[in-house]
């Protein structure tokens, strides 16, 4: 019996620092070995800059259009988005907004590469048509009308193909064949890349299998007779193979994604080829390493020696995942090939690890220790010879000069280089050392599967600190070129990018960030499901108050008001600070009851905890500011003038259950913060998770004479608006309620006092032809669906251009279709139930109706219980939907090109201005509906929910609220009132200081 691994496991995100320190002694190299390493280097650097490529390639383009420049940026979102645009009127929008967006008309070439001067040719001679200023409305003007934009429109494609049939080997496997056939008799190694976004539905999933299938049974017919490992390969994409690659489907990935990845590499194996699993993101990364455990285990592949994959070595865990595949490999008695990258999608990396709060990066921030670690898995890798066959992806002649010294000389490895990058380095390569393989790394799929692929790779090899791109330029010295990674280290100290912040320190140093959890990372994942599981939650009924309790509650809080608003502002922030401690500490207990009374899956549950700890860090921060000091004045001589804020007496908190910690604690913390009593009302379906809020604000240090908890139904809310010693309101909730409220407060006799509304909205997103189809599926469902549709925020009204339309809404309908609905305290749960039985009557009866009056694109199958699947329904008209539906319900109308004013008239007729969605790569499309809409909130290319506080302060206009925005900056003062003191300083004989002040 083979001696099998345990899963893997290693620390997500290490300490670069400790990294360091491991990795700084174990690469340096005697100096004759440092001495050929710069002679080698230097040749090929040499060779790079001397080469003079008639055609040209990505370094040609990069040194022409640096993505410093605007015409770089213009040129990148061209290539990313405009050969998928179906129409003419769109596609002359998007080329006038790009290329007036850089000076392509006096861009001077410097390089003699015809696929260089062709496309600034191209570029050039666009921009020159389309002048700015000459095209009224943002479209081709009259200048253009006839000629002029077909011309253009041509011009510009025809650049974009010029690009890309020079970056992708062929549009299919067997025109990839054709053109990499050898030549002279030449022998090359290739391993073909199919093209495309990772699978959004299962009919993506299984066209990306048929298209790896066909892929493979081609490239073996034409393989020819020679052992590996100087044989054609296939990489394939676990993330095209199954629709929902994440941790927490781990069990249906396993049960789904194992067959078809297995059935792949039988076929592989069947023609003796190169089969290499594509490296995913790090939260995918332990995922990833069991799918493929569980598929070498297999005993079908057996005696094959061309199973592998590909690793990172910007993952901090490279290191370890060499060890834990040399392990199965020597438990399989395998011999595996392993590719070794750099790694092209950092930027998400460092993004992702800081939206999500967590401790450190799973990826290192600085160049320089990527470029360390490369070496030192390189080092591992060649000492596992020949049980791993490694290959180097890599166009740094420094890292191929290194490499080549510590292999030595007993081969049982290859360099690897991109299609279309790195020729002049490898040919001058193969001509010092003709016996050392390198193998093209080729990408094969049509143009429009091209588009992120370029502009990943122009991303990747374009930024300035990026060795593709200073080789290219010469007035970076060569010397500069040859600095180790080490030496630019020097200390373990400075491995970490200085100018990036750890996550929990993005907001320093004002605050810290929330801190969240990394369900990627198996044994932070196991760690809270064990201590939610393990909490004991109390759900015994709570008695609603009764109205005298209410009025007792109103008068304690008037009575307790004096001492707390004279409480120093900075005592109350370090409550508020306390609170959020210990919100954190206490995060189980927390996320269990949200999950069993709210009704919320772990994922939301978490983002809740951590946006309520937000709430009171933040508050905490902004209260410092605007209480702790009075602010001088300016004004004349012999006279002091000072502005102070202090509360404004018992403030009534009326929360939903849709947010039953976060905005309770959001309003609650406010008020608090701002000097006023609080009496909070929580939702009727929510007691308990108010009962315990309460009491954790009382134990971090919130007096009970301060803070007031008074639960029951909205009968309840009416007595506390009516009652006539409050000193404001906040609410949020229906816009019924709201009206409700502020027609109680208006009839009132006594101090007018103010009304904090949040209410709901008819949020819509508008979708043009230029979108990426994958990022809007993505968007939609998350936007529609997550929560089960119950968020202010949530998208219901989706307006997609009609040139795209069918695929868009096949794709959000497919994605969906992949949602798991069901208990929440299941981890791979996406969907859990509505609140109760009477919101599941209300969208029972509107899905009802929609059924009649719209099409049906989707409908979704829930459990018994308060469960409601995901519908999509197309309507003929915007105004069909007459109110907000407050539920996994997404509503969809096309729209015309020319149209789009329509739309902007339909979403200002609802009356609503919460939230706003828009995907469009068209900058003056964006602008433009920015500034024509008044709308709380406008999300850009992303999803539309989940504002965060301090970052996306929220809130809306018209019937949506009445403002300002919680989570921002001018919040806390509407809990306030203003007290100016003005004091004549001269009034006690004079203005001493004036009258002794030096001339």
């Amino acid at each position: 019996m083979p001696n099998i691994p345990p899963p893997f496991s290693a620390a997500y995100a290490p300490d670069d620092a400790d990294i360091a320190a491991r990795l700084l002694p174990s690469v340096h190299l005697g100096p004759p070995q440092e001495a050929r390493i710069d002679r080698t280097a230097t040749r090929l650097i040499e060779a790079i800059r001397k080469r003079d490529d008639r055609l040209g390639g990505v370094e040609d383009m990069l040194r022409e259009f640096a993505l410093s420049t605007k015409e770089g940026l213009a040129l990148m979102v061209l290539a990313e988005a405009l050969l998928r645009v179906p129409d003419a009127r769109t596609a002359d929008q998007f080329i006038e907004d790009k290329l007036g967006e850089g000076d392509f008309i006096h861009h001077e070439t410097k390089s003699t590469a015809f696929l260089v001067n062709a496309s600034a040719w191209a570029l050039g001679l666009s921009a020159r048509v389309i002048q700015p200023g000459e095209t009224p409305d943002g479209t081709i003007g009259r200048l253009v009308k006839r000629l002029g934009a077909p011309a253009v429109r041509t011009a510009t494609r025809q650049a974009m193909r010029l690009m890309g049939n020079h970056f992708v080997l062929g549009e299919t496997i067997a025109q990839a064949l054709e053109r990499a056939r050898p030549r002279s008799g030449e022998r090359q190694r290739y391993s073909f890349d199919m093209l495309g976004e990772g699978a959004r539905t299962a009919t993506d999933a299984r066209r990306y299998f048929d298209a790896y299938a066909s892929a493979i049974l081609t490239i073996g017919k034409a393989a020819g007779s020679h052992p590996l490992p100087d044989r054609p390969g296939i990489s394939v994409k676990l993330s095209a193979l199954h629709p929902r690659l994440e941790a927490i489907s781990r069990d249906g990935v396993m049960a789904e994604l194992v067959p078809q990845l297995l059935d792949l590499a039988q076929r592989a194996k069947v023609h003796d080829l190169n089969f290499t699993v594509d490296a995913e993101e790090a939260d995918r990364l332990e995922l990833s390493l069991d799918v493929i455990a569980a598929t070498l285990a297999d005993p079908s592949l057996a005696g094959w020696d061309g199973f592998g994959l590909a690793i990172q070595a910007y993952q901090k865990r490279a290191g370890d995942v060499i060890d834990y595949v040399d392990a199965l490999a020597r438990a399989h008695d395998r011999k595996l090939m392993v590719r070794l990258v750099k790694g092209a999608y950092w930027d998400t990396e460092i993004k992702r690890a800081q939206e999500r709060g967590l401790d450190g990066y799973p990826v290192f921030t600085r160049k320089a220790m990527t470029d360390l670690n490369y070496v030192a898995c390189a080092q591992k890798l060649l000492s596992l010879r020949p049980r791993i066959f490694p290959q180097f992806a890599t166009h740094n002649a420094l890292s191929v000069a290194t490499v080549l010294e510590l292999a030595g000389a007993n081969g049982g490895f290859e360099f690897q280089r991109l299609h279309g990058m790195g020729e002049a380095l490898y040919e001058q390569l193969a001509k010092d050392h003709p016996d050392i393989a390198y193998r093209t790394y080729a990408p094969v799929g049509s143009h429009r599967d091209l588009l992120a692929y370029l502009v990943r790779r122009l991303l990747e090899n374009g930024a300035n600190s990026s060795f593709v791109a200073q080789a290219s330029d010469y007035r970076v010295p060569v010397t500069a070129l040859l600095q180790r990674p080490a030496d630019a280290i020097v200390r373990p100290q400075h491995a970490a990018h200085p100018k990036i912040p750890l996550p929990g320190d993005l907001f320093a140093p004002e605050r810290r960030n929330s801190r969240g959890v990394e369900f990627g990372a198996r044994a932070a994942l196991d760690r809270l499901l064990t201590e939610v599981k393990a909490e004991t939650i109390d759900l015994k009924p709570i008695a609603d108050a009764t109205p005298d309790q209410a009025n007792a509650a109103v008068a304690a809080a008037r009575a307790g008001f004096a001492a707390w608003s004279r409480t120093p502002a900075a005592t109350r922030a370090a409550a508020l600070e306390q609170a959020a401690h210990l919100l954190e500490n206490r995060a189980p207990h927390f996320i269990a009851l949200l999950q069993r009374e709210g009704g919320k899956t772990l994922d939301d549950a978490l983002s809740e905890l951590r946006e309520a700890t937000d709430f009171c860090r933040y508050y905490a921060a902004q209260g410092r500011k605007l209480f702790g000091n009075d602010v001088a004045m300016p004004g004349p001589t012999g006279e002091s003038n000072a502005l102070a804020m202090r509360g404004r007496g018992v403030f009534v908190a009326i929360s939903p259950w849709n947010f039953p910690l976060a905005i309770f604690l959001g309003q609650v913390t406010a008020a608090l913060m701002a000097g006023n009593s609080v009496v909070a009302k929580p939702a009727e379906q929510t007691p308990r998770i108010a009962v315990e809020a309460v009491r954790l604000l009382h134990e971090a240090g919130i007096p009970a004479s301060a803070l007031h908890l008074v639960t029951g139904d909205g009968r309840i809310g009416a007595a506390l608006a009516a009652h006539p010693d409050i000193g404001g309101i906040v609410f949020t909730g229906s816009t019924e309620v709201a009206r409700s409220i502020n027609r109680a407060l208006a009839a009132k006799d006594g101090p007018i006092v103010p009304l904090i509304a949040e209410t709901g909205g008819i949020n819509t997103m508008i979708a043009d032809a230029t979108a990426l189809p994958e990022q809007v599926a993505d968007d939609v469902v998350t936007s529609a669906f997550r929560s089960a549709g119950q968020r202010c925020s949530a998208l219901r009204l989706l307006f997609v251009q009609e040139d795209v339309a069918d695929r868009m809404i096949e794709m959000i309908a497919g994605a969906a279709r992949e949602l798991k609905i069901g208990d929440p305290s299941d981890v791979a749960t996406h969907i859990g139930p509505v609140i109760d039985v009477e919101a599941k009557q209300r969208l029972d009866a509107h899905i009802a109706r929609m059924k009649r009056e719209a099409r049906l694109h989707f409908a979704g199958t829930a459990p018994e219980g308060c469960f409601v699947a995901p519908h999509i329904f197309e309507l003929g008209d915007a105004g069909q939907l007459t109110e907000e539906v407050f539920g996994p319900i997404l509503h969809v109308v096309r729209y015309r090109a020319e149209n789009l004013e329509r739309v902007l008239q339909a979403i200002e007729r609802t009356g609503y201005g919460l939230t706003l969605g828009i995907h469009s790569r068209i900058d003056d499309t964006i602008e433009a509906i920015v500034d024509r809409v008044q709308i709380g909130n406008i999300y850009v290319n992303r999803n539309m929910i989940g504002a965060v506080v301090g970052v996306q302060p929220f809130g809306g206009n018209g019937l949506s609220g009445t403002g300002p925005k919680a989570g921002g900056p001018h919040y806390l003062a509407r809990f306030a009132t203003e007290q100016t003191v003005t004091i004549n300083t001269a009034a006690a004989g004079g203005n001493a200081a004036l009258l002794a002040g030096d001339e």
